[in-house]
């Protein structure tokens, strides 16, 4: 059984290239795939699922509930996961489309391993200004205040938070915004696994942790800005992998 899992693609209606390159991979790769993971960041963002019926329609986001609506309804179990970009993602979403919302931590048995699987944001616990508002972002009242504003409002704010986040990032030291190696320990030993898959850094790589007691392992998925990138379990093995925009 061949598994899949994707992060960030951060897709746009600026970027067609990566919706296009997305469509392919489904139509390629998922396709012979069992299941899709997509761990967070799927659209640059996201302003409630209201947006769907929204009008004028937004052909991108029609077009990749069409994609995702047709593997599901032919078998492939897809499974969504929070990002910080997308955290409004909700229920009618799901229905659209025939996928599943996880919550960030979750552990699937992935083979014969417990693997636990999360965007990764909550990681970087040395941004600590980036914390505070992840913790305020995601409190059930805040997020019925935003929802409750008109669609071009919120439209207008998703803007304003993507510029101030590329500001704040471009004057930001890397090891901040990279995931704190305790707090990637702690997770795991609490969540009592060896295996943890996620995105948000986009430094895709393959990390071997040396604790006390076990050696585990951390899958870093990269983003799709200038080819995407997935990782495959089949056979009890899992490999990291890059998918060609053309």
């Amino acid at each position: 059984m061949l598994t899949l899992f994707i992060s960030d693609l951060h897709i746009d209606q600026n970027r067609p290239d990566i919706t296009r390159a997305f469509l392919r991979f489904l139509d390629t790769h998922a396709s012979r795939a069992k299941q899709l993971y997509i761990l967070g960041d799927f659209f640059d963002s996201w302003i409630g699922d209201d947006y769907i019926l929204h009008e004028p329609k937004d052909s991108v986001v029609e077009e990749v509930l069409r994609g995702l609506k047709k593997l599901s309804e032919s078998g492939l179990q897809l499974y969504f996961m929070h990002g910080n970009r997308d955290f409004l993602l909700g229920s009618e979403f799901m229905r659209h489309c025939g996928g599943t919302l996880l919550d960030d931590p979750a552990v699937i048995q992935l083979g014969n391993t417990p693997t636990l699987l999360m965007h990764g944001d909550s990681l970087c616990t040395d941004d600590v200004d980036y914390m505070n508002f992840r913790t305020m972002a995601r409190s059930p009242e805040w997020i019925q205040s935003q929802l409750s504003k008109p669609i071009a409002e919120r439209i207008l704010f998703a803007q304003h938070l993507r510029k101030t986040s590329m500001e704040k990032n471009s004057q930001t030291a890397e090891n901040i915004l990279d995931v704190n190696q305790a707090e990637v320990v702690r997770v795991m030993e609490e969540q009592a696994v060896t295996q943890l898959i996620h995105g948000h850094t986009h430094r895709p790589s393959v990390h071997q942790l040396k604790t006390q007691s076990q050696i585990k392992t951390r899958y870093v998925l990269g983003d799709w800005e200038k080819e995407g990138w997935y990782l495959a379990h089949q056979n009890d093995a899992i490999t990291l992998h890059t998918f060609p925009f053309a």
